[in-house]
């Protein structure tokens, strides 16, 4: 593909400590969210979105973790309905946990470069899913 260079080296030292950093945070993420009906049940949760304290409107993340966490459950039209991307990002990191375990253990990173256009494209491709999935938050799904 023009404009979409891709290459699996070795990593580097600042690659190696971003990806045990990002399996670190997704690893607890997942254990909050699996556990999350107990913490809530206990008031040991993470404090409510603060976007949303401050404006009494759901931000764009609003329901990631109920979504997440409905989602450990097999509930996935409440997940849906609490977060439209929470089942499809559920999965994400289902499958980012692996690769990035793999990415440390075989001392591997993958380098990519994108030319302005694929750049662009993929912003825009990531911001519309993002727009569409707040703009129902704030008009049709319940909070």
């Amino acid at each position: 593909m023009a404009g979409v260079h891709l290459a699996v080296v070795r990593a580097a030292p600042e690659a190696r400590l971003r990806n045990a950093c990002l399996l670190a945070g997704l690893l607890l993420w997942m254990l909050y969210t699996r556990y999350f009906a107990t913490a809530q049940a206990l008031h040991a949760t993470l404090p409510p979105c603060p976007f949303l304290l401050v404006t009494g409107h759901p931000c764009p993340f609003c329901g990631g973790t109920r979504s997440f966490a409905n989602m450990w459950h097999g509930d996935v039209g409440r997940a849906a309905a609490l977060y439209p991307l929470g089942p499809a990002l559920f999965w994400a990191v289902v499958a980012a946990i692996p690769v990035l375990a793999a990415a440390l253990v075989l001392d591997r990173d993958v380098r990519w470069r994108l030319s302005r256009g694929w750049a662009r494209a993929i912003a825009v491709a990531a911001l519309l899913p993002l727009a569409a999935s707040w703009a129902l938050k704030l008009t049709v799904l319940p909070n």
